[in-house]
């Protein structure tokens, strides 16, 4: 079977406000017959997801701003132009170090943007989330990240951690 070709120029894709970040899904897992995903990620300073885990490996690659992963026993400091990858099945988090960071996440397979998907809100601006933007409840969060296969074992990074 061969496939098509597909293409996302600067500030095309779908446009989700989740969890009061703006994620573009640049490359769906439809398009590469759900081989991997590519999403693009506007962060505010100091997010922070939960240590998790998630059947897919996660690649970052920092476009703007500063990151720092935490994956299993290790630390990465990523600037602009680094990039860090995380194997399927190791705990991990990250924290945002800078205003804003963009960052591009690579899921492999795809599925983290399926994840994305069910958890938001379609962004009417290529901007993060206004305060006030809808959000799933805790409970609507953990069935979404229980479905996904996404698995929270502690807490997110803190600004001093």
């Amino acid at each position: 079977m061969t496939g098509t070709a597909t293409s996302s120029d600067r500030g095309e894709g779908e446009r989700l406000w989740f969890l009061g970040t703006l994620a573009i899904i640049k490359v769906p897992g439809e398009a590469s017959d759900g081989r991997f995903a590519l999403i693009e990620f506007l962060f505010p300073r100091d997010t922070s997801p939960p240590l998790h885990t998630h059947p897919q490996d996660e690649s970052y690659i920092v476009l703007e701003g500063q990151l720092t992963v935490q994956a299993g026993g290790q630390r990465f400091e990523l600037a602009p132009g680094a990039a860090a990858v995380v194997p399927m099945g190791v705990a991990h988090t990250f924290r945002v170090d800078s205003n804003t960071a963009r960052v591009l996440v690579l899921s492999t397979p795809a599925g983290l943007e399926e994840m994305v998907r069910d958890g938001s809100v379609p962004a009417i601006a290529p901007t993060l989330p206004p305060s006030g933007t809808p959000r799933p409840t805790p409970e609507e969060l953990e069935r979404i990240f229980r479905a996904h296969g996404q698995v929270n074992i502690g807490p997110p990074l803190g600004p001093d951690g």
